[in-house]
């Protein structure tokens, strides 16, 4: 029985229940990547100086930008998602490394732990694909 709705729900493109579910998954995925992007924007200084104390070159801070604005909305938009999922799960458990590696601290460990967590969220992602809601699906 389970089969034969994952079938049907599958072959539509409707908003079903699953669907929307996926549509939903990606934007609180990359939700916290957009509004992350965007306030490295407005506080730019201070993130590049951010950046240097942990020996992170603030040049790269541009790069950075984009990858979480672009990245975010093309998560969101279901567009080039197994790709984007990749290089997004990358470039987070890279950044958990890099800024959250002092284990001794338990708030550090925790926050490691959830770029490690968003990290998976990304690859299931990246697996499954973003759904029919989504340009992939549209642009096929």
């Amino acid at each position: 029985m389970s089969a034969n709705i994952e079938n049907v729900t599958e072959a539509s493109s409707g908003f079903t229940l699953k669907n929307t579910t996926e549509v939903l998954g990606r934007v609180l995925i990359a939700a916290l990547f957009l509004l992350s992007g965007m306030s490295k924007i407005t506080a730019y200084t201070a993130t590049a100086g951010y950046m240097a104390s942990v020996g992170v070159p603030g040049a790269i801070l541009p790069l950075v930008i984009a990858t979480e604005v672009l990245g975010s909305l093309a998560i969101i938009l279901g567009w080039k998602t197994r790709i984007v999922a990749v290089l997004m799960a990358g470039f987070t458990l890279l950044t958990g490394i890099l800024f959250h590696n002092n284990f001794a601290d338990q708030i550090q460990m925790i926050m490691f732990l959830k770029n490690v967590s968003i990290t998976g969220a990304f690859l299931l992602l990246a697996v499954h694909g973003a759904g029919p809601l989504s340009l992939d699906r549209k642009l096929r």
